[in-house]
């Protein structure tokens, strides 16, 4: 079962995410949801949701998908590991607006996703960027999340305020999942094509189809 996804405090936006250690000083490495890596900086201090604890970023370097930032307040490996997961805020309110069709990953998690035949499909679970653009990681009704790229194509409908996004799976993407599900089922192989596979295999009449014994 999909993991429900986490809501945000009130009047705060996560911007990131402290992840594995990354040597023995104390770096750490960080998951940026921005577009705009100095958001680490720009901002301030980063609190965590209960505003319990804040972390001042010294310096971040890129590193593959992720950062590895040094923070004023984690001196050893010790004290990144016990961080690891941890989630990093700011207020709403010191946000610059968005330009049209931006959007904060924070309001995206947690609307419901809608076929274009106004179907209910499932719920943003989380927002991912591996390298090559953006992607709505999507929990169905039923069965395993699914990745949907965030693009226009894939997702023409954001509706923050009717808390929804219509999306368009990529051809292929929920028939395959469909097929390997009849599989397993014992619905989806047609043997007629491969008449080798039956060799060997009890034959059973069908003159009528009806079942019984005789």
């Amino acid at each position: 079962m999909a993991k429900a996804p986490e809501t945000d405090p009130a009047g705060k936006v996560c911007i990131a995410q402290i992840g594995a250690p990354n040597g023995v000083r104390g770096d750490v490495r960080v998951k940026v949801f921005s577009d705009d890596p100095d958001s680490l900086v720009k901002y301030g201090a980063l609190q965590t949701a209960d505003g319990s604890r804040s972390f001042e970023a010294l310096s971040a370097r890129p590193q593959k998908t992720v950062y590895v930032v040094r923070f004023r307040e984690i001196t050893s490996r010790n004290d990144a590991e016990s961080l690891n997961g941890t989630k990093l805020y700011i207020e709403r309110d010191a946000l610059p607006d968005l330009e049209e069709e931006e959007f904060y990953h924070s309001d995206l998690i947690g609307l419901s996703a809608q076929l274009e035949d106004g179907s209910e499909f499932g719920t943003v679970l989380m927002v991912h960027d591996f390298g090559a653009g953006e992607l709505l990681d999507i929990a169905p009704k039923s069965g395993k999340s699914v990745l949907i790229p965030f693009t226009r194509e894939a997702v023409p409908l954001v509706d923050i305020a009717g808390q929804r996004v219509v999306i368009v799976p990529p051809q292929g993407l929920l028939d395959g999942d469909d097929a390997k599900e009849k599989q397993r089922e014992g619905q989806g192989a047609d043997l007629s094509q491969s008449p080798e596979l039956l060799e060997g295999l009890p034959q059973t009449s069908s003159d009528n189809g009806s079942g019984g014994k005789e």
